[in-house]
């Protein structure tokens, strides 16, 4: 399960980015941002998942957070 999403919130990821790049069109970079940071989220669980002594799991979960909370915050600001 976890790596059919971590395919699919990838592939999301690439085509946002793409789309941005082409058109130069940055308004869906809030939307680009939460799928990155679930992206990031599913890669730290995956990594937990493998022990329970994985500092990458960790570390990747912080980051997600911060990711999910920066995102959050471009949603309401704009």
């Amino acid at each position: 399960m976890l790596k059919i999403s971590r395919i699919i919130l990838a592939i999301v990821a690439v085509v946002l980015s793409g789309y941005s790049l082409i058109t130069k069109n940055f308004e869906s970079m809030p939307s680009l941002m939460l799928c990155l940071g679930a992206l990031v989220l599913v890669i730290g669980v995956a990594e937990l998942q493998k022990g329970p002594k994985q500092l990458w799991g960790y570390i990747n979960i912080i980051a997600s957070v911060f990711v999910f909370f920066v995102s959050i915050q471009w949603f309401l600001l704009n």
